[in-house]
This record gives C-alpha cells, structure tokens and sequence, in this order.
C-alpha cells in the first residue's frame, strides 16, 4: 500500500481551537486515516481512542479503530470493536467491513469455525456485497487451515470463475493464499511477489542486507511462474506481527500469510 499522507498543517490553526462540530470531528478522523496509510496504528488507536473519550462516536471512527487494532495484534479488541458496530450501529455502511474484520479476528486467532461463520453470514446476508472476493478468498484459506481441503477448494474455485481478473490485487493484504500449501505450520510476511525473479532477488539481498530473515519462494499458476518474497517464519502470530509492523513503517507492502 502506498504510504499516503493526509496533508492537514497548512489548515488554520483556528480549525483546532474551535469546539467540537462536524468539520473539526471530520479533520479529527481524517487524521487518525492518515495514521493508518502511514502503518502508525498505535497512533490511529491513539487518536481514535482520544475521539471517544470526548464522547464522539460513529460507525466509521469504530471502524477505524477495529482496523488499527487488527494490524497492531490486539484481536480481542478489534473484535469487541467490529461487534460494537454490528450491535449499536444497524444498518451501518461499514456492516460488511465489520464483519469481514470480525471474521478475521478469529482467523488470526486461529478458530476458524468462527471466522467461517461470519465469513458466510457476510455473504448471505447481501449476496452483492463488493466483499464478496475477500470473503470467498477467507473461506478458502479458512477450510485449507482446519484440514477441510474440499471446502477449501470449492471456495478458490468459486474465487477463480467469479474473479478471475488479478485475484490476489483485489484482496485485503492482511492474509495471502495458502492453497499452494495448505498444511503451512508458520506464519511469515509476504513483502513482494514478482514475475522477474531478478526484482525478487535483489529485494531479498535488500532485506538481508538490513537485517531481515528474508528468502524466496517459486510458484507457479498456469505455466507462469512468480517469486514471492518473504520475511520470517514462525508459529506465533504475534512474533510475526510485531515483524510485520516494523517492515511496514520502513514502507514495504507487507501481509501475512498463514
């Protein structure tokens, strides 16, 4: 993801004096948004946190803060967050977000009947959700992961025939396919994938160069071959993401792939 900036100092400094009305909530979130496309969740938490202190509350600032806490680790809290939402908020726009999010928790916290539960609720409560891909995506990943390889590949078949068209670019970045490997016992963190295993290699050296356990691994799809590029292994998800956090704040595309 390109590290963005949401650009707010050339504003007034007026703007941050006044008392609360819907413009200053609005520079508000934007600020805790802008901390999200940096890779600061901490700070996104902060100022998210700092909003509800002050009594203001929306759909989209818990959905900001469920997110934060999903990339900072903290699932417990990012899934009381994405329930909050689905419970306070009815009929809220970021109802199907919530409960990708919600799914997510469990995945990463490796119950994934729960995670397949709200998976599926996400997808027959509005068949036309836009989520529909990520979803189908999960459920794929989800079935390879609790041994049930035949819903595992239902679902990456469905993925195929509906989404045919760059797969893995319209997925959320927090979880890779797995059905290459579906009895992966380890996390690591997917930096870059590339079809010129030279562009892969010189990253790897890059990452090596610094400091990192990277490697390459060679897949292939179709008679094409690709190169992902990879960032430690281990079967704690937290030591992973910790690792995850720090390679996204020096700016590399970063997700997890269980």
């Amino acid at each position: 993801m390109p590290k963005l900036r949401v650009n707010i100092l050339s504003l007034s400094f007026a703007l941050y004096v006044l008392s609360f009305t819907p413009l200053s909530y609005a520079l508000n979130l934007d600020k805790a948004k802008s901390y999200i496309l940096e890779g600061d969740y901490k700070s996104a938490i902060s100022e998210g946190e700092r909003l509800l202190a002050q009594d203001v509350s929306s759909d989209e600032l818990y959905y900001i803060l469920g997110i934060s806490y999903l990339k900072d680790g903290n699932f417990l809290r990012a899934s009381d967050i994405f329930e909050i939402i689905l419970r306070e908020f009815k009929g809220s726009a970021f109802s199907d977000e919530a409960k990708l999010g919600l799914g997510d928790t469990y995945f990463l916290r490796g119950d994934f009947v729960k995670a397949e539960g709200y998976y599926k609720d996400l997808i027959n409560s509005n068949p036309h959700t836009r989520l529909k891909a990520q979803a189908y995506y999960r459920l794929s990943q989800a079935g390879y992961k609790s041994g049930n390889t035949q819903q595992g590949q239902e679902y990456l078949d469905k993925l195929k025939q509906d989404f045919p068209l760059n797969i893995e670019s319209s997925l959320n970045k927090d979880l890779c396919l797995i059905a290459d490997s579906p009895s992966a016992a380890y996390y690591t963190i997917q930096v870059g994938s590339f079809a010129n295993i030279t562009n892969a290699r010189n990253l790897t050296e890059k990452l090596i160069q610094k400091g990192y356990p990277a490697y390459m691994e060679e897949s292939s799809s179709k008679g094409q071959k690709s190169y992902r590029v990879r960032v430690g292994k281990s079967a704690l998800l937290q030591e992973i993401s910790v690792l995850e956090n720090k390679l996204s704040r020096e700016g590399y595309p970063t997700k997890i792939c269980p």
